[in-house]
């Protein structure tokens, strides 16, 4: 039996519209991690239509906001947020990446901590500021969180990721936390940088596989050939940066692996493909939730640790330092303790369990402390990853801008932080918005949305919620030197 209870046996085709897929694959049952469902079937499932204090009692508001026009330090400020908890060699582990930014922040770096249970809001009181009203003096615009999803919660993250460029890091033991913090000022102060000036992509796409199908289409070729009429340029050309590809029969382990032990590798890596999932508090989940699932796989039924990429795969020869990597895949970032994806809210209390507890993807764990070089960033997802992120309902053509502007602007040189939650943040508000406002009780009945469009507006909001950042939020790739 699948997480959830999914047990898929027929799969539909991604060309069916009514269908809404997921990029994830259980280990146990070599299936569909969530059953591809109808949107009507699904709609069936809404309780009752939430008003405006369900929702906002559920995910709550955002407001949408533009990033500042300056991305300096010493305008807008480093800040690092502790949980109240934290260990004394955890901090002074992160000493030296502070002083670091110090030299560019001066006074506007500062060190902050969180309170357990703390909503955005409080946090901002406490700090002298309010929603959509940051001043930079007091809280900076680059804010690195320290510590696992049960310390600092996902959600204060994802709310505070709209108006904040927003990073963490979350390792098991002191030493990595030290990996990270040398390789980084390294990276940053170093003559020469390890990586070429190349983008590689890796996709799988599965024979009868409608949620592959749909990445390969839907994200991987605009990404990777522009969209005609839209946006003809492919990112890459834009950026002046070669790119490599490994797709569908390409993007086998053996390519991945060859691609992270490169001589010079890429600068950034953007793979797309299923993630697996495991059951709530199966042996592998820690290790292995969120690995990347490879074209080796036979397809449906059955699943073996050989055609996935995992943490443990990434041996200590690796060369992953300076990348920036984007893994679009179910649980790529990080699972919750609890199902994200409710159709109904009268459930919100007694959501189906996904983990034991929330926690970080083992995958970027690796990357982020890797004892040979340390990754740069990593940006993924929480939880499933949907077809929404791609694809809107109603709209023939591929919906990719945050994707494609984030990886354009971080190609670039711009800061992680800044291309990616200034991107995202303001994709998740504006559908908050958009849905907040469709479900008011004041709204007026031709604006009120009818269950099937409710369902979609719900789960693509979710969707457009759960991108995260890992690593520090100020890290910028370094293309003036890049060869």
């Amino acid at each position: 039996m699948a997480p959830n209870g999914n047990n898929a046996t027929a799969r539909p085709g991604a060309d069916d519209p009514n269908f809404i897929f997921v990029n994830g694959i259980d280990f146990n049952t070599g299936d569909y991690a969530f059953k591809p469902r109808t949107i009507d079937d699904i709609a069936a499932s809404v309780s009752g239509r939430p008003g405006l204090e369900k929702f906002g009692k559920t995910r709550g508001a955002a407001l949408a906001f533009a990033p500042p026009a300056s991305e300096k330090l010493e305008d807008i400020g480093w800040g690092i947020v502790f949980p109240a908890d934290i260990s004394a060699p955890i901090k002074d582990a992160l000493g030296p990446l502070i002083e670091f930014r110090r030299q560019r922040a001066g006074a506007r770096l500062k060190v902050l901590d969180y309170n357990p249970g703390e909503q955005l809001r409080d946090w901002y009181t406490r700090h002298g500021i309010a929603p959509a009203g940051p001043s930079f003096s007091r809280v900076p615009y680059y804010l690195l969180l320290i510590g696992q999803p049960d310390q600092i919660p996902f959600e204060f993250q994802y709310l505070l990721g709209i108006e904040y460029g927003v990073g963490r890091l979350a390792f098991d033991n002191v030493d990595d936390y030290k990996q990270y913090v040398s390789s980084t000022i390294d990276y940053e102060t170093a003559g020469s940088v390890p990586n070429a000036k190349k983008i590689s992509f890796w996709g799988t796409r599965h024979p009868g596989d409608g949620a592959t199908k749909l990445s390969s289409s839907f994200l991987l070729d605009p990404l990777i050939n522009g969209i005609p009429d839209d946006d003809p340029d492919p990112v890459s050309k834009l950026a002046g940066y070669d790119q490599e590809l490994f797709l569908a029969k390409n993007a086998t382990k053996a390519n991945l692996l060859a691609t992270l032990h490169a001589p010079k590798p890429p600068a950034v890596l953007f793979t797309a493909s299923h993630g697996m999932a495991f059951n709530s508090g199966q042996a592998e989940q820690i290790s292995s939730q969120g690995a990347l699932l490879c074209q080796d796989w036979p397809g449906f039924g059955s699943v073996k640790a050989e055609h996935f990429l995992a943490a443990a795969d990434i041996a200590d020869d690796a060369n992953v330092k300076g990348m920036i990597a984007f893994l679009f895949a179910c649980f790529g970032a990080g699972t919750p303790d609890k199902d994200q994806f409710l159709t109904d809210l009268s459930q919100a209390d007694t959501a189906p369990a996904l983990a034991p507890k929330a926690f970080i993807a083992a995958l970027p764990r690796r990357l982020l402390a890797h004892p040979k070089g340390a990754t740069l960033a990593v940006i993924g997802h929480i939880d499933r990853a949907w077809g929404f992120s791609m694809q809107s309902p109603g709209v023939a053509t591929p919906q990719i801008a945050p994707f494609r502007n984030s990886i354009g602007s971080i190609l670039e040189g711009t800061t992680v932080g800044r291309a990616v939650c200034g991107q995202f943040g303001p994709r998740f508000a504006e559908l908050s918005a958009l849905l907040l406002s469709a479900t008011s009780p004041t709204a007026p009945a031709a604006m009120r949305l009818e269950d099937r469009a409710l369902v979609n507006a719900w789960i693509e909001r979710n969707d457009a919620q759960n991108y995260v950042l890992l690593g520090d939020p100020a890290v910028r790739i370094r293309n003036d030197i890049l060869t």
